[in-house]
C-alpha cells in the first residue's frame, strides 16, 4: 500500500474517536465514527485472502447497521426537539436505540458473534487497533449521555456480555478469539459501573488496553495465534513466555496484580449501591475467564505437545527481539496494585 494512503488512512482512524470525544453535537459524533468504520475498512482487507475479505464484510455490515440505528434517534430526535442532543424530553426510546447501536459497535452480548470472527480473519497488529482504540468512541458517547439510558437494559447487556466473554473463551484454542471473547468480557465490566460511578468505566478501560497492547505486542513479536505456537516459546526466549503468563493472570483479575485492581473496586461500588447479585454473578464468571487464562498457561508451559521435531525439546539461545516498551508496558500491567488507594480516593 502507497506510504501516503497508509499516513491517511492511520491519521483518520486516530482523528474520529478524537472527533467524537470532543463533541457534544450528536451528529458530529456520528461523524467520529463514520471516519474510524470508513478508515479501517481498508486494513482489514490489506491482505488478499478470502478469511480477510470476510472479515471486513461482517465488520462493514454491522457496523453500519449501528451507525444507521444511531443516525436514525438523532434525527428522529431532531424531528422532536428541534435540537442535536438528546433533552430531558427526548422520548426514552431514542436514547435506549442508541445504546443498542453503540452495544453493536462496541461487540456487547448478545450483538457479539461478529467480533471473534472479525479478529481471527485481520492480522494480529490491526486486531489490536479493533479492540482497543475503536472501543473509544462509543464508550465516550455512552460516558456522555449515560444518564438517559435505562438502567435496566444496561444491567442485562452487562451481565450477558460478561456470561459470553467467559463461556466464548472457554474452548477456544485460537489466541484472537480469546483476546477478542476478553474484550467481551471486560467491556461487561465497563458498561456495569457505568450508572454508577462512570470513573471507575475510564479506569477499567485504561487497565484494559494496558492489559492488551503488551499482550498483542508478544504475539506479535513470535507472529503466535495459537496455544501451540505459544507453547514453542520456552525453548526460544523464556523471558517473554514468563511475561505472557504474568499478563494473562492480570487479564484474569488474579490478585495481586494490575488486572485484579478494577474488577476488586467495582464490585466494591455495585455492593455500596446494593447490587449483590449482580456482583456475585460477576465475581462467579470472572472465575471462570481467569479458568481459562490459567488453562492456557498451563498448555503453554507446564506442557509439551506431541512433536517428532527433537529441535523443540532443546533451548535455543536466540536475543529476544523486542525493546524497552515491553518490559516497561508488562511491568505495569501487573505491579501496579499498590497504587488503588489513590485511585480509589
Amino acid at each position: 500500500m502507497n506510504p501516503i494512503t497508509i499516513i491517511v488512512i492511520y491519521f483518520t482512524i486516530f482523528m474520529g474517536p478524537m472527533i467524537t470525544m470532543a463533541s457534544t453535537n450528536l451528529m458530529l459524533m456520528w461523524v467520529g465514527l463514520e471516519m474510524s468504520l470508513l478508515s479501517i475498512i481498508p486494513l482489514l482487507i490489506n491482505k488478499k485472502n478470502p478469511r480477510s475479505t470476510e472479515a471486513a464484510t461482517k465488520y462493514f455490515i454491522t457496523q453500519a447497521t449501528a451507525s444507521m440505528i444511531f443516525l436514525f434517534s438523532i434525527v428522529i430526535n431532531y424531528k422532536q426537539t428541534g435540537m442535536w442532543s438528546f433533552q430531558e424530553q427526548t422520548n426514552y426510546i431514542l436514547p435506549n436505540m442508541t445504546l443498542i447501536a453503540l452495544s453493536m459497535k462496541l461487540g456487547l452480548a448478545p450483538f457479539h458473534y461478529w467480533l471473534p470472527e472479525v479478529t481471527q480473519g485481520i492480522p494480529l497488529s490491526i486486531g489490536l487497533i479493533l479492540l482497543t482504540w475503536q472501543k473509544i468512541a462509543p464508550l465516550s458517547i455512552m460516558l456522555q449521555i449515560f444518564h438517559m439510558f435505562h438502567p435496566m437494559i444496561i444491567m442485562m447487556l452487562a451481565i450477558s456480555s460478561i456470561f459470553m466473554g467467559a463461556w466464548g473463551g472457554l474452548n477456544q484454542t485460537q489466541t484472537r478469539k480469546i483476546m477478542a471473547y476478553s474484550s467481551i468480557a471486560h467491556m461487561g465490566w465497563m458498561l456495569a459501573i457505568l450508572p454508577y460511578n462512570p470513573n471507575l468505566t475510564l479506569l477499567n478501560l485504561a487497565i484494559y488496553i494496558l492489559l492488551t497492547i503488551p499482550m498483542f505486542m508478544i504475539m506479535m513479536t513470535n507472529t503466535s495465534t495459537t496455544i501451540t505456537s505459544i507453547s514453542l516459546m520456552w525453548n526460544k526466549s523464556p523471558m517473554i513466555l514468563s511475561m505472557t503468563s504474568l499478563l494473562l493472570l492480570s487479564l484474569g483479575g488474579l490478585p495481586p496484580l494490575t488486572g485484579f485492581l478494577p474488577k476488586w473496586i467495582i464490585i466494591s461500588e455495585m455492593l455500596k449501591n446494593n447490587c449483590t447479585i449482580m456482583a456475585t454473578l460477576m465475581a462467579m464468571m470472572a472465575l471462570l475467564n481467569l479458568f481459562f487464562y490459567t488453562r492456557l498457561i498451563y498448555s503453554t508451559s507446564l506442557t509439551m505437545f506431541p512433536t517428532n521435531n527433537n529441535s523443540k525439546l532443546t533451548i535455543h539461545h536466540e536475543i529476544p527481539k523486542y525493546n524497552f516498551i515491553l518490559p516497561t508496558l508488562t511491568v505495569l500491567s501487573t505491579l501496579t496494585l499498590p497504587l488503588s488507594p489513590q485511585l480509589i480516593m
